[in-house]
C-alpha cells in the first residue's frame, strides 16, 4: 500500500474513531458531521468523501474489524481444519472485544451499546453485519479452494459465524458481572461446530 492510500486509511480511521468518541461523550443526536471533521482537522466535505453520515462513520469500525477477521482467516495455516481456522481467526480479532488500540475499553463498550440501541443507527449496523458475513464468506470461499459461485456453503457458514459472534457480543455487552468475551465466542462457535 502506497503512502497516499495509507494517509486515506488513517484519515478514515480517525474520522470513525472521533465519531464514536463524540457520540459516546455527547450522545448520538448531539454530534454533527462538522464537529467530527473539525476534531480531525478536515472539512465536512472531506468527511463526506469518506462517509455518508455519522452512523456510517461509527459503524465503519465494525466493517474494518470484519475485514481483519477475513484477513486473519486467510493467514491461518492451509492444512488447519476449517472450524479451527474460523475459531482462531475470530478470537484473534474479537477475543478481547475487538477494541482498536487507540480507544479506551469504556469508550468502545459504550460505543457498541450506543450502536445497538440507537434507532437511527440500525440501518448502518445491519450493513456492518452484512459486511461481516460477506468478509467471512469470501475468506471461507478462498479457504475451500475457490468454491463454485453457486455453492451456498461459504455464505451459509459466513452468516452462521457472524450470527454466533453477534450473539456472543450482545451477551458480553450486557453481562453483569462482566463476562469473558473470548469464552462466550468459543462457546457460541462450538455450538455451531457441533450442529
Amino acid at each position: 500500500m502506497g503512502l497516499r492510500e495509507r494517509k486515506k486509511q488513517a484519515t478514515r480511521q480517525a474520522l470513525a474513531l472521533t465519531a464514536l468518541r463524540l457520540a459516546v461523550e455527547r450522545g448520538y443526536d448531539r454530534v454533527l458531521v462538522e464537529d467530527i471533521a473539525a476534531e480531525v482537522g478536515v472539512s465536512p466535505r472531506t468527511f463526506n468523501n469518506y462517509f455518508g453520515g455519522k452512523a456510517e462513520a461509527i459503524c465503519a469500525l465494525a466493517v474494518h474489524r470484519s475485514e481483519r477477521i477475513g484477513d486473519a482467516l486467510r493467514a491461518r495455516p492451509p492444512g488447519e481444519p476449517l472450524w479451527t481456522a474460523l475459531r482462531e481467526a475470530v478470537l484473534s480479532e474479537l477475543g478481547s472485544g475487538g477494541v482498536p488500540a487507540d480507544v479506551p475499553d469504556r469508550v468502545w463498550i459504550a460505543g457498541l451499546r450506543l450502536v445497538v440501541t440507537t434507532p437511527a443507527m440500525q440501518g448502518e449496523y445491519l450493513r456492518a453485519q452484512a459486511a461481516t458475513q460477506d468478509a467471512l464468506a469470501a475468506a471461507i470461499r478462498e479457504r475451500l479452494g475457490g468454491a463454485q459461485p453457486d455453492d451456498l456453503l461459504p455464505e451459509v457458514l459466513g452468516g452462521a459465524v457472524a450470527a454466533a459472534c453477534g450473539v456472543a457480543m450482545r451477551r458480553w455487552l450486557w453481562s453483569d458481572p462482566p463476562a469473558d468475551l473470548g469464552d462466550l465466542l468459543r462457546r457460541a462457535l462450538s455450538l455451531l461446530e457441533r450442529a
